[in-house]
This record gives structure tokens, C-alpha cells and sequence, in this order.
């Protein structure tokens, strides 16, 4: 997987508009039926953060869809939160997981983060990119 560098760029946190960024991966197992995404802040200070969670993306996407469906993150939204670490912190870690599932997940739109990572845990590969953003 790739997109984010290892310093994500101000446009895709609260500094700037807050996009989502732009994700790319290459080939996934044959048997995936399925793929997830889960992107997480481990370095939060109450625990770890959900950013941002799609599901339902099909084995042959090499992107996000622009039409996917999305969980709530720790925000209390569905979709996408950007990076925003409290002012003076270190820089948080933000870890982007792509799961490839031999079965597909049945996760609903706004499924909470503990539906999706019980989803993934019988994954048969995933991907991992971290970026890194401070304030």
C-alpha cells in the first residue's frame, strides 16, 4: 500500500481542508472476497483512535472507491476524521491497515470499530503503511 509519506501532508489533517488521502495498493490473494480498511492513531492520549474505517471495497479495487461503505470512528462520524494530536504531543503515528477476507465482512454503514476489527481477524494478508503528524 502507498500514498501517504512518512510525514502526512497538512492537506489531509486539521491544519488544512482535511481530505481524505489518497491510497493506492497493487495485487491482492486470488481467494480475497473482500477488502478492509482500518486507519488508527495508537499514540492517542485516551487510547487508541479509529480515523477512519471503509469496508466492502472489492478484491479487484487498487484505490477507495469514492462509494464505500464506512464505520463510525472515535469521533462519533462515520467516515473520515483527520489527524489533529493535541498541540505540543510528539507526532502521533497514524497506522492505515488494508485487510484482504476470504468471506465477505457483512459490515453495515456506521458499524462501530470493534464490529470491524472483529471482521478482520481472520484475515488471510494485510497491508501497512504509517504516517506520522505533529502540531
Amino acid at each position: 500500500m502507498s500514498g501517504i509519506p512518512a510525514t502526512i501532508p497538512d492537506r489531509y489533517t486539521c491544519r488544512g481542508e482535511g481530505a481524505k488521502p489518497p491510497l493506492r495498493w497493487g495485487a491482492v490473494p486470488r481467494q480475497t472476497q473482500e477488502l478492509v480498511l482500518l486507519v488508527t492513531d495508537p499514540d492517542a492520549p485516551n487510547g487508541r483512535f479509529v480515523h477512519w474505517s471503509a469496508f466492502g471495497l472489492p478484491p479487484g479495487a487498487r484505490v477507495v472507491p469514492v462509494r464505500v461503505r464506512e464505520g463510525a470512528n472515535s469521533a462519533g462520524k462515520d467516515g473520515w476524521t483527520p489527524p489533529c494530536p493535541p498541540e505540543g504531543d510528539q507526532p502521533h503515528r497514524y497506522v492505515f491497515d488494508l485487510y484482504a477476507l476470504k468471506a465477505p465482512s457483512r459490515l453495515q454503514q456506521g458499524a462501530s470499530a470493534g464490529e470491524v476489527t472483529a471482521a478482520v481477524r481472520g484475515a488471510i494478508a494485510r497491508g501497512e503503511i504509517v504516517g506520522r503528524f505533529g502540531r
